[in-house]
This record gives C-alpha cells, structure tokens and sequence, in this order.
C-alpha cells in the first residue's frame, strides 16, 4: 500500500510538469527541438488531455519498438522528479519553530520545592475556619562553584480564570490575580558554593479564602511562582499549583424533613445526610403516610398509589465576570471604569433515576409507602464541591424527589373492587446538599500546634509514703567511712608482712 501512495504524488508531479512545459511550449515562438527525449512528455497522460498527440515534434526516426524506447525515458523523467520536487502540504507545518512554552533553561542551577505540610484542607465553613497552614523548602541546586545570584524571590497568587469572560478574545477579562504573601529571600548580589540551598517558607491561608475549583464557569486556583535571576545567563523559574479543599463537618445525625402536600393528606417523612463527598454513595430513607382515606358518609376507601418515582441531583453554578479597564462600562459621572459585571450561571444534572417499583405499600387503615433511594456520585460525574467565595463565585446542589400518585376508591365492603377516579398528582420535593471534601486524617492546623508553657503539668506527683532521710547516711559519710576501714586494715596486715 505505501508503494502505491508513493507513485501517486509522482504522477501527480509528473503531470503537472507536463502540463506547464506543453502550455510553454504553445505559447513560445521559438523553434522545437526534435530530440528523441522530447516525445516522452507528450506521450504523458497530460498530452492527451491537452490534444498534443498528433504534433510533428511526436513522430520520431526510432518508429520500430517505440514502446521501448518510451519506457525508458519514462523512468528517467519519474527519478528527476523524485529529485528535483518536494512534497508540499499546506495543512501541515513541519517547521522546527520553538513553541512558546519552551523557555532557555539554565545550565548551572535548577529549583524545586519540598512540600513539609500536610494537605492543605480548611476545615469547617468560611466564618468558622481557622484556614490552612502551608510549609516547605525551596531548594535551590547550584552546580557550578562561585554562583552568583542577583536576586531571589517568591510569590503566592490566586488566579481566576473566567470561562465566559466580560469581553471574549481579552486575557485581562479572562484572567483575574490577587496576590496572597510574596517572600524575598535574597536581595542583593550573593555568591553560593557547589551545593544544594535550602530556603523555608510558609503561608497561612485564611479561612474566607475559596478553595480550588475547576467547572465549565470559572476556574480558581493557587499559583506558587519563585525565580532566582542569576548574574549571567537565563533567569531559573519554578511555578507550581496548591490544591487547597474545604471539609464540613458531617452531622453524625441524618436531617430530617417532612413535607405535607395539601388539599390532600399525604406527608412525606424524609431521613438523608445532608453532608455528602464527590465520590459516595448516599441513602435516602423515604416513608409516605396518608395514603388510605375512608368515607363513611359514601362507604368508600380511597387509595393514593405511587406509579413512578424519580430523583436527580442538580448543580447551579453562577460568578460575576469582571470588565478589565478598557472593556469596563464607564461611569456616568466619573467616567472611570466601574467595578461591575456580567453575571454568568449554568446548572447540570449530575445524577438520576426513575423507579418504577422497588418499594413497599401498606393500605391498612393507617396506610403508608416505604423505600430506601441510593444516589451515587460517581468520578465520571467531575462533582464540584461547594463553594461560595466574596467575588460573587457560588456553587450549590440539590436534591430533586418528584413523585406520581394515581387516585383510587374501593366500597367499604368490598375492598378488592377498586376502581381508578382518574386523578393524578404530581409531588415535587427540593433539598439542599452539601457536596464537600473529606477530611481524611487530618485535623485543623490550630489542633496540631504542640502545648503552649502554661498547659504543661507542674510535676510529676509526690510518693505517698514518706521517708525518713534523717535515717539515711550521706554519701560523703559512706566514702569517708570505707577508707577509713580500708585504711586500717591496710595497716594492721603491713607489721606482719614486715615479719615475714
């Protein structure tokens, strides 16, 4: 197959070739060559079309075996063609130009970072959340000796990123940064050895900050950007990115909710957690009482049967994108750029489900309906946690329960004679959940802090029998009394080593 794609392009090239040297040949007044390599590029495809075949220039003295003598300048032309002409695609740029992203690296020093902190997590909501605590080391790797660094800093920045921008096609509507600390950790001219150099940070994010999100309105995130600018050579560059995640306590309790659906006597009794994750799956205990009604006056008993049932969890998203100084309406009065926006919202189904059976009916005279529902968030779902940040950025779930319920009636005395009334209704119930990271093993960064001087014990408790160290010889004493005894033994054995 290759050979064939091959010999295509050529006899493409091979034809227009010949097409423009028969179309000089008719417009130019000199005289032809009668050559005997002349007549193979008429005798080409392209001379046909053109009606080049009955030419003088065509006929040639070698009229015996003109097939083979045509076959070989054929072969011939074919390779100066593969020679002489290149392939050329227009869709396809094959150029060796630099992308963008690739900057100069500097041969003779790199930096990385080590992250020492756990997990960046605030824990409990934005008025109540002591923030999360964030620690580690630049490491810088010199590996020439004598370095020399101008300077050296870093920067933390949350940058917001508008999906549907004020103004489309404009990178300062689209892109919002507020920078959050900036650290310096060198600012004059400084010379470093062959080593690897450590430089520590750390940040405490407040609790009213919002945490990472990434949906189809706006994307906000945490941007850690350091640079080193050395005395020769490219500036060293390191940007990384901080997930910082938002945990809510979850209530050990289930919530609650009754909902009554009048002019009837239905209720709905409705136990769910109210604090879910992106990755679960959550019940919901479902009991519908009031179903059997009776009527002595007409003798009769009337049913409310449950035909379908069906539950989604919906997602609304909604943020303010903000105008840059040129796009910005202006102020009427001022006529400076004003601060405000346009405001963007979108909504999405994360989950659903229509049940048709699966729960159990009582139409005893206190009749009732009973089910369990399971909605499960699952990763393909890209569930967005909750948040709701001070730019006008909110994301908010919901829990949608809609049921149909078909009215029936029955005689008093005969019971299984029922009969539908053709009333239907439809019950729609909303809740609000609470979509949230785990929390994990981790803990607020203030319930981690080691003990302060004054929460340490005052000592360790005194014994409870009490000892008489009047009773007890000092060790002086003791040290005093054994030489003393030595001693005299010493010299009652010397007379009688004497003796001997």
């Amino acid at each position: 197959m290759p050979h064939r794609v091959v010999d295509f392009f050529r006899s493409s090239n091979d034809s227009i070739h010949n097409i423009k040297a028969s179309v000089q040949r008719r417009n130019s007044p000199s005289p032809r060559s009668t050559s005997p390599e002349r007549p193979t590029r008429h005798s080409s495809p392209a001379s046909s079309v053109f009606g080049d075949a009955p030419d003088h220039n065509t006929q040639t003295p070698h009229s015996t075996a003109p097939a083979v003598k045509m076959a070989e300048p054929i072969k011939e032309k074919h390779k100066d063609n593969h020679s002489h002409h290149r392939l050329s695609f227009p869709s396809l740029h094959l150029g060796s130009s630099k992308s963008s992203k690739d900057q100069p690296q500097n041969p003779n020093a790199s930096l990385d970072w080590k992250i020492e902190s756990p997990p960046a997590v605030m824990h409990g909501d934005k008025d109540n959340s002591t923030g999360a605590l964030v620690s580690g080391q630049l490491l810088l790797d010199v590996k020439e000796h004598n370095f020399e660094v101008d300077s050296f800093d870093a920067k933390l920045n949350i940058h917001v990123i508008q999906k549907k921008p004020f103004a489309n096609h404009c990178h300062q509507c689209s892109n919002q940064t507020t920078e959050i600390i900036s650290w310096t950790f060198l600012n004059e001219p400084t010379i470093l050895s062959k080593r690897t150099h450590e430089f520590p940070f750390s940040v405490l994010l407040g609790g009213h900050l919002p945490a990472t999100t990434d949906n189809s309105l706006v994307t906000i995130r945490y941007d850690f950007v350091a640079e080193a600018k050395p005395r020769t050579g490219p500036a060293i560059k390191l940007t990384k990115n901080i997930d910082v995640k938002r945990s809510l306590p979850v209530p050990e309790e289930p919530h609650h909710s009754i909902r009554i659906f009048p002019p009837t006597n239905i209720a709905a009794n409705l136990h769910f957690q109210q604090v879910v994750h992106p990755i679960s799956t959550n019940t919901v205990t479902l009991r519908i009482d009031g179903v059997v009604r009776h009527n002595t006056d007409a003798k009769s008993v009337e049913y409310w049967k449950l035909k379908r049932l069906s539950w989604k969890l919906e997602e609304s998203m909604e943020t303010v994108a903000p105008g840059c100084e040129k796009h910005a309406p202006r102020d009427a009065e001022t006529g400076l750029p004003s601060k405000k926006g346009s405001k963007r919202t979108d909504a999405r189904t994360i989950a659903h489900a229509d049940l048709h059976n699966g729960w159990k009916s009582d139409y005893s005279p206190s009749g009732s309906i009973e089910m369990e529902i399971e909605y499960p968030l699952t990763p393909s779902a890209k569930t967005a946690c909750d948040v709701k940040s001070e730019d006008g950025t909110a994301i908010t779930h919901q829990l949608v329960v809609e049921m149909v319920v078909v009215q029936e009636y029955a005689p008093t005395a005969h019971p299984k004679n029922i009969t539908p009334t053709g009333v239907a209704r439809i019950l729609r119930m909303h809740f609000p959940i609470v979509v949230t990271e785990r929390a994990g093993l981790g803990v607020s960064w203030d319930n981690e802090a080691p003990p302060i001087y004054q929460d340490v014990p005052p000592s360790p408790p005194s014994y409870s029998v009490d000892v008489a160290y009047e009773s007890v010889q000092s060790m002086d004493d003791l040290s005093l009394n054994g030489q003393s005894q030595d001693g005299e033994e010493s010299g009652a054995a010397s007379p009688a080593n004497k003796r001997e």
